[in-house]
Parts: structure tokens; sequence; C-alpha cells
């Protein structure tokens, strides 16, 4: 077992259950696992025999890591890319769906290190990401390589995309997969890396990319593949949903639901199914959510730069829906966004 001590941090802050804040605040961490908080004067030792590192804190502030729970690492390989600026989201996704084409496994791998390096640097410990395109041979495991050498907690999506332009669909076809390809590869990634244990640093998410990119039958087949791993896996899943308006049009003209009825038709609901975006539900489809724990990943400065709209945060919280922050991805920042921010840090998007 392996240890370290955080001593005498002028506040800790623990966002438990009573907001303990602790002057002259102690942490031990043992593995991968927060052991024990309290005041320094009530440390309880490592075992001597035992290494562990000591870490004064004096001076500083200790507060829990950051969760980031939507995310695309892949573009922070792209950001500002001339003809991707001021254009709405289906523009944008044109624009760089062809560059994106050409991505190898080494972009993959050294993409991944490049965010989660830049994520732990502005207090995020725990991310998702929302890969869903794999070209030249792309695949998972080169996340879960990159993710090993950077020790942050990683939750990785095993995304897809099936309905490319020669069916209705928004990416073009070199982008896609077949579903069957897709169905299988899910299998194998979370059979291969999925960690259900509480304290795991790695898990595997099934999520399809968005009603513009997928069938409604890989929809359907996604969640009976994730709930046929049972209860004590725990594989959830997560998609883009109502982030437009041009995506609500799209729903209503090809499937005859808006997004949110359109999700509870494919069985994507439940306390096992996240959301990112939901800007334009209305408030039947907010009561929806709440009602089954349907979470969602609110991606503020995304919804902002692509003039998405602004997300009913409020009434999804008052309504009890489960709401989490995302950073979403990079390639949209501008240049003087990249110039005096550190990009993907937890207020940056894409």
């Amino acid at each position: 077992m392996t240890a370290t001590l955080i001593e005498h941090a002028d506040v800790l802050i623990t966002m438990d259950v009573a907001r303990r804040e602790i002057k002259d605040g102690a942490l031990l961490i043992q593995d991968n696992a927060i052991a024990w908080v309290g005041p320094s004067a009530e440390i309880p030792r490592p075992d001597p025999s035992d290494p562990y590192t000591v870490i004064n804190a004096r001076g500083k502030i200790v507060l829990p890591g950051f969760v980031n729970t939507h995310h695309h690492f892949y573009q922070t390989l792209t950001r500002v890319i001339p003809a991707a600026q001021d254009v709405v989201l289906f523009d944008w996704l044109k624009t760089l769906y062809p560059i994106w084409a050409e991505l190898t496994p080494d972009d993959v791998f050294v993409s991944t290190q490049l965010a989660l390096t830049e994520l732990l640097l502005s207090g995020c410990t725990t991310s998702s990401d929302h890969h869903y395109l794999w070209p030249n041979g792309s695949r998972l495991d080169d996340q879960f390589a990159a993710a090993e050498t950077v020790g942050s907690r990683f939750h990785g999506a095993r995304g897809s995309m099936s309905l490319g332009e020669s069916k209705g669909g928004l990416p073009p076809d070199r982008v896609t997969d077949s579903e069957e390809n897709i169905l299988r590869d899910s299998r194998r990634v979370v059979e291969t890396y999925h960690d259900p244990r509480r304290f795991a640093m790695r898990r595997v998410l099934l999520a399809p990319c968005s009603p513009f990119s997928v069938t409604p039958d890989l929809m359907r087949e996604s969640v009976v593949l994730a709930r046929s791993f049972g209860q004590e896996m725990d594989v959830h899943l997560h998609t883009h949903l109502a982030e437009t308006r041009d995506e609500e049009a799209f729903c209503l003209e090809r499937f005859g639901y808006r997004p949110g009825d359109y999700a509870e038709q494919l069985g994507w609901v439940g306390k096992d199914v996240w959301h990112a975006h939901c800007v334009h539900l209305n408030q039947a489809e907010i009561d929806l959510f709440a009602r089954t724990k349907t979470g969602v990943a609110h991606c503020p400065t995304s919804n902002m730069r692509l003039a998405s709209g602004i997300a009913p945060v409020r009434s999804m919280r008052d309504a009890g829906v489960p709401v989490g922050l995302g950073v979403d991805g990079s390639a949209p920042m501008t240049a003087a966004t990249c110039s005096t921010k550190r990009a993907n840090a937890c207020c940056c998007s894409g």
C-alpha cells in the first residue's frame, strides 16, 4: 500500500453532508482512495514500514477534485480552425469531420494525455470522454493506455456513429461504422476495461453520438447491451441530446418526437443514463428526466460559444434532475480565448 499525507492546509473543504471546513486540515490518501480527513493535530500516521509521501499545504486550500461529465479529448488537436469559427453546431461539425477522419492511434493517445493533464492542472481529477469516431485503427484501448500514464480517474466512452450522409445523417460516411462492428467492440471494451468497484480508476460507458448520427436501432441495442451486464457491472449510457434547435427539428422530422420524448421511446432514460447539453428540453421532458433520475451534463460555455441557447438548469434542479458540469471539447475556442485561458480548464468549451 502506498500513502500520501497532505497536512496543515489553511482550510480543508470536505463537501460532506455537514459541509465541514476544517482549519489546519489534513488528508490521508491510501492507494487511490481518501482514507481520512480531519485536523492536522489528529492525523493517524501511516505505518512507518510503508512508503508514504508528506505534502505540507500551509498557505493553501484543499478541496475535492472536480468531476467533468462531458468532453471530447481528441478535439485538443484541432483548436482554432479558422473555417470553424463563428458557425452553428451543424456547420461546425461538417467543417471538422474531414479533419477528424485523419486521426491515428497516436493522435488519440496524445490528445488523451494532453486533455487529462490540462484538466488535472485545473483541479479536475475525474473525467469522462465522449469519443465517437475511430478512424485508421484507433481504439478506446489507446485512451486507456494514455490515461494510465497520467494517473487520473477516467471513464472512457465507446462512442459511435452509424448514420452517415448517404442514410440521411449528418456525418460523412467515412467516419461512421457498421452497427455490428460497434456492438461487437462495445462488448469487448466493457469486458476488457470496465471496473465497477467504488474507487475504480477506469470505467467504460456506451455512447452512441447523437440523434443525427446514429440509428434508433443502435440506440436501442446499446441499451440492451449495457444493461445485459447487470447491476453489479453498472455500465452506464451517454449521448448528446437537445443541444440545438436544428437537432430538435431533425428529431421531429425524422422520428416524429421531440428529443426528450425520443430518448424515452428508445429506453434512454434511467439512473444509468446521462445526456449532454439538454438545452431545449420542455417542462414535460424535464419532469420525465426527474421521474426517471436521468442525468444531464450541463456544458455552459460550449452552449454559449456555439450560440446553442441557455439550458433550463434551474428548472431541472428544482424538478430533481441530476445535473453535473461538463467542459465539452476545445475545438471551437477562439484564438483570443486560447491566448488568455488554459484550454480545457473547467470553464472552457467545445
